[in-house]
């Protein structure tokens, strides 16, 4: 047999030198030292791989083909041709598979896992490195230093495990919990997306704002009484009263047309015209001196007249206001005479009409009176009368107030012509027309005579 054939025997395959042991760790104050004076963190300890069991202690071969092994070399055992059983629990191997090899036991916690004495190491680092410089003890970011965990909560990572804070003075925004290194970071929202409800909160303050100045302005005008729409007291009304007959425009007090809706008989709709107004007098000549001295209890401060004409040119209506000067308590009592002696119904006591010449009323005389009224007001100081009659100046035997030529079933003449209708209906408007002026409402107060 050759010497090719020799060697490829296993037992004349040279042995596999020892591999030597590893350096233990040097102490704490041995420890080696990095550019920036940090600590070393040492590599964890590994335990020795196990030697052989029979390691041979004899003569390396010389070199060149083996030949045969020198006499006192142990054989060396035949490899195994099938693998070792697996353990009770385990999966056997594939035979088709390759070994795995087993998986290397992981580092000590707290351990980094390289080498750090790098750049990207001090850039980390370098927030620390500035506290330590400037002789920041205190803060949680000082070397050598680990903040405490709250309680309740999982306890901090080591310092080699945390992620750096950026350099001060930076523009690098915070990284967010749960990124990754190098990842980029998510844009900024704008202000506006973060507070969605600012803009709700300012209109709202404004619109409180708004209401506040509103109702402040509401109050004070009610506390100081300055409302233009407060109705005057009795006392005061009475007294403007006294004043209407010159501060108030004519066309006011007798309006140049009257439309009186559903006032006629049977509710018919009637309209009238002024065609004649007396300038303001007195009271002198313009009664029957009955009614004149019936009326002297309340004096004369002034007297207006006008004279109307239906919308037929069939009646004439004259119209007066006499202002007095008595006071509330005189025009109450000068009421009540009216009323409980019916002096407005007596015909002894009719007023006299206003007739100029050159117009249609020019033969409107004492003989043609119809119908009249007489109103003695007790909230304002006047005294409204108005007396009717036709147009063509026929003369009424039979006079008829106003009062009882309204009353439905009345078969009188002034009654069937509405004489007493327009007689009643301008003397309401007329009175109307000066409680308005002296800041009144318009209904009436004074008792029907």
């Amino acid at each position: 047999m050759s010497t090719d054939a020799e060697f490829a025997d296993a037992r004349h395959v040279p042995p596999i030198p020892p591999r030597p042991p590893r350096q233990p760790a040097p102490a704490a104050d041995q420890d080696p030292r990095t550019a920036v004076l940090r600590r070393v963190p040492a590599a964890p300890a590994t335990p020795p791989a196990p030697r052989a069991a029979h390691t041979p202690t004899g003569p390396t071969p010389p070199a060149g083909r083996p030949g045969t092994p020198p006499p006192g070399t142990p054989a060396v055992p035949p490899r195994p041709t099938a693998p070792p059983p697996a353990p009770p629990g385990t999966r056997p191997p594939h035979p088709d598979r390759a070994p795995t090899a087993p998986a290397a036991p992981p580092p000590p916690a707290g351990r980094p896992a390289a080498f750090r004495d790098t750049a990207a190491f001090h850039l980390a680092h370098s927030q620390e490195l500035w506290n330590a410089a400037r002789g920041r003890t205190d803060g949680p970011d000082t070397p050598g230093r680990e903040p405490a965990a709250a309680p309740g909560s999982e306890p901090p990572q080591p310092a080699a495990d945390r992620p750096a804070p950026p350099w001060p003075g930076s523009h690098l925004p915070p990284q967010r919990a749960g990124a990754r290194p190098g990842m980029p970071a998510a844009p900024r929202r704008p202000a506006s997306a973060r507070r969605p409800g600012a803009r709700l909160l300012a209109a709202a303050a404004c619109l409180v704002l708004g209401i506040g100045l509103i109702g402040g302005a509401a109050a004070g005008s009610w506390l100081t009484g300055d409302s233009a729409d407060a109705p005057p007291s009795p006392q005061e009304a009475f007294t403007k009263g006294h004043d209407v007959w010159h501060s108030t425009p004519v066309d006011t007090l007798f309006p140049r047309t009257v439309n009186g809706l559903g006032v006629g008989p049977g509710g018919a709709d009637r309209t009238w015209t002024r065609i004649a107004i007396a300038p303001d007098s007195g009271c002198a000549d313009a009664y029957d001196p009955r009614l004149a001295q019936a009326l002297a209890t309340a004096g004369c401060a002034r007297l207006l007249r006008a004279t109307y004409v239906d919308a037929t040119h069939s009646s004439l209506i004259t119209v007066g206001a006499q202002t007095a000067r008595t006071d509330p308590a005189g025009m109450m009592a000068l009421n009540t005479r009216f009323s409980t002696k019916n002096l407005a119904n007596r015909t002894d006591l009719m007023p006299l009409p206003y007739a100029p010449e050159g117009t249609p009323a020019e033969g409107f005389g004492r003989a043609q009176r119809a119908s009249w009224t007489v109103r003695v007001l007790t909230d304002v100081p006047v005294i409204v009368y108005a007396v009717s009659g036709f147009a063509d100046g026929r003369a009424v035997t039979e006079p008829q107030p106003a009062e009882a030529a309204t009353r439905s079933g009345a078969t009188t003449a002034p009654a069937e012509s509405g004489l007493g209708h327009d007689a009643k209906d301008l003397a309401d408007r007329v009175a109307a027309d000066f409680r308005r002026a002296a800041g009144l409402p318009s209904q009436t107060t004074e008792s029907s005579p």
